[in-house]
């Protein structure tokens, strides 16, 4: 069965090559979601006046990968205890947040995020917010796969590469075989 969650760690370029490389996950798509703006543009949710956060929703296989394993590797792959802040990304459009589509999810989220807070694995707790979707744009077509795109473009190699190879790390059973 197909389901689909939409993820906000900061920006969307890191969270999209992430997922790209996990067993199970069959589409992402960059964009934008959680403001009040319509049909926002990317200039317009950098400016950090449209209250959209850069966001991915994915597209995962439920028989390969669970929700809670989506959201164990996105809580390991980016900071969850900042507030709308992704290293020298900051504004609400970076912010941390989990837009659920139904109760199921926002119960599995919530255990999640308890379950990790229980571990002690930062100094502070998770400030991810855990919102329902009302509203997902799709970003311009020009943001889809952008690291596949672009590898050796300087924000590539200094914020997303050393989040892949954690990733590689500790999660080599996830990744998808080339």
């Amino acid at each position: 069965m197909i389901q689909t969650i939409t993820l906000a760690g900061g920006c969307f370029w890191c969270t999209e090559a992430v997922f790209s490389i996990i067993k199970g996950v069959e589409k992402i798509e960059p964009g934008y979601t959680g403001g009040s703006v319509t049909n926002p543009t990317y200039e317009q949710v950098s400016s950090g006046t449209t209250g959209h956060a850069e966001a991915v929703q994915i597209s995962f296989e439920t028989n390969v990968i669970s929700l809670e394993e989506i959201l164990e590797i996105f809580f390991a792959t980016h900071d969850p205890t900042s507030i709308n802040r992704q290293g020298a990304d900051m504004g609400t459009q970076y912010r941390s947040a989990v837009f659920y589509q139904n109760k199921e999810q926002k119960a599995i989220i919530e255990k999640v995020i308890s379950d990790l807070n229980k571990q002690e694995i930062w100094d502070i707790p998770i400030v991810t917010k855990v919102v329902p979707l009302e509203v997902f744009y799709f970003a311009e077509a020009y943001h889809k796969d952008y690291y596949k795109n672009h590898p050796k473009q300087a924000y590539c190699q200094a914020v997303i590469e050393p989040k892949l190879i954690k990733l590689q790390q500790r999660y080599i059973n996830k990744l998808k075989i080339a």
